[in-house]
């Protein structure tokens, strides 16, 4: 079982940050190449979920990582606080449509686990109903793996202390002021309380598994999922297309 207090949130060692940034680069490059290939073949879709603390650099990883994606292979949808319509639907309703189409990435900046995190820390649905929400998740997963979709799932860990200065950033910096939002703040103080859920959701919902990324520092976070990513995309079996013509047939 994963134990989020045993694990590091920086493992790199510090020496290392220039070498690692350009290895960054060279990644990001590759990546792109690869998703090109991808998105012409139209066989294979990618959906990648980021999930984490508030501050933990969901946006930002996001942004250095997937920002030189072609804008017509990718989309990215952040799932927050449902509106009325989505309310009075089941809670895959408002998922569903966001699946990838073959081809194509799907970003999940937050996901259908914050129908599972919130309603656990706050108390507003009944353990019986959160349980039912674990077997959903894993039948709505398993069945957008069942048509050529690969999931990754990307945990964004940072310590108490980072969220802290993060934070206080957001409110002493101008630029960043854009950033708050006072729930951040009340969310804090249920830290351990979404921690432990995070825990149980990596426990009934690890298939496919979670990657628990060390967040402290953007060039890290970025090393770990731009390497997770690369790699899954090397894993399928890309290939350009051939020639569809009538008009320039191959001679016989």
């Amino acid at each position: 079982m994963i134990k989020l207090s045993q694990i590091k949130t920086q493992k790199i060692d510090k020496s290392k940050k220039e070498e690692i940034k350009l290895e960054n680069e060279v990644m990001i490059a590759e990546m792109i190449a690869l998703q090109r290939k991808m998105n012409a073949q139209g066989k294979y879709s990618l959906l990648i979920i980021f999930q984490g603390m508030d501050a933990s650099g969901k946006d930002g990883v996001v942004r250095r990582t997937l920002s030189g994606v072609n804008p017509n292979g990718i989309s990215v949808k952040s799932f927050k606080k449902p509106t009325e319509e989505e309310f009075v639907h089941d809670f895959l309703w408002r998922v569903h449509p966001h699946t990838p189409a073959k081809g194509m990435i799907q970003v999940f900046n937050r996901s259908h686990y914050e129908d599972i995190l919130v309603p656990s820390v706050y108390g507003y649905l009944p353990k019986k109903a959160i349980d039912e929400r674990f077997e959903l998740i894993n039948n709505f997963e398993q069945q957008v793996e069942s048509n050529g979709t690969v999931i990754l799932k990307f945990y964004l860990h940072t310590s108490k202390d980072e969220q802290l200065r993060r934070l206080i950033e957001r409110v002493e910096v101008s630029e960043k002021h854009w950033k708050h939002n006072d729930g951040d703040w009340e969310s804090r103080e249920h830290w351990n309380e979404f921690r432990a859920i995070y825990e149980t959701i990596f426990k009934k919902c690890d298939k496919p598994e979670w990657h628990i990324v060390p967040a402290d520092r953007n060039w890290e976070k970025v090393n770990y999922v731009a390497r997770t990513i690369l790699g899954a995309l090397k894993d399928m079996d890309l290939q350009w297309p051939e020639l569809k013509s009538e008009k320039f047939k191959d001679s016989e």
